[in-house]
C-alpha cells in the first residue's frame, strides 16, 4: 500500500494537485448518487443514501438554481474487521446545478427506503407574469 501511495505522491508533483479533480468522476463516482427527472414547472431529484436512521444527519440548500445535499451516513457495526468497503459511509456533499431556478420556499423533501426525493418548484418572477397596463386616458 506504501508504493501505492508512493506513486500517487510523485504524479501529484509531477502533474499538480488539481489534476486528479479532471478524473475524479470518472475514477470515483459522485456521492451520493441520484438522479433528476424534468417537468414543465417541477424538478424531482432522488438521491441514494443507504444506512441514513435520521433524517436530521442530512441538510438540503436550495439557491436560486442549484441544489446542495449534505450529511453523514454512519454504519455501526460493533465487532469483527472490515475486510471489504464498497458502501458509501462517512460525510457528504454534492451541489446539483438544476435546470431553472426554483422557488425555496415550496420545497419537498422525503426519506424512504434509502431515497431521498426532493420536489422543487419553478420559480417564475413577478416580472414575467401577465399583468394589466393601466391607461391613462388624455384629453383633447
Amino acid at each position: 500500500m506504501d508504493q501505492f501511495h508512493d506513486w500517487k505522491n510523485n504524479l501529484d508533483r509531477f502533474f499538480g494537485q488539481d489534476f486528479w479533480n479532471e478524473f475524479e468522476g470518472v475514477i470515483k463516482p459522485p456521492i451520493p448518487a441520484m438522479n433528476m427527472y424534468q417537468y414543465d414547472n417541477e424538478v424531482l431529484c432522488i438521491f441514494d443514501i443507504p444506512g441514513l436512521d435520521d433524517a436530521k444527519k442530512v441538510d438540503v440548500y436550495v439557491e436560486h438554481a442549484s441544489l446542495t445535499v449534505k450529511g453523514m451516513v454512519e454504519i455501526d457495526h460493533r465487532g469483527g474487521q472490515q475486510i471489504k468497503s464498497e458502501l458509501p459511509q462517512g460525510v457528504f456533499e454534492r451541489t446539483i446545478t438544476l435546470p431553472f431556478a426554483v422557488r425555496s420556499d415550496k420545497i419537498q423533501a422525503t426519506y424512504r427506503n434509502g431515497l431521498l426525493t426532493i420536489q422543487l418548484y419553478r420559480w417564475i418572477s413577478d416580472k414575467s407574469k401577465s399583468q394589466r397596463v393601466p391607461i391613462r386616458y388624455l384629453e383633447d
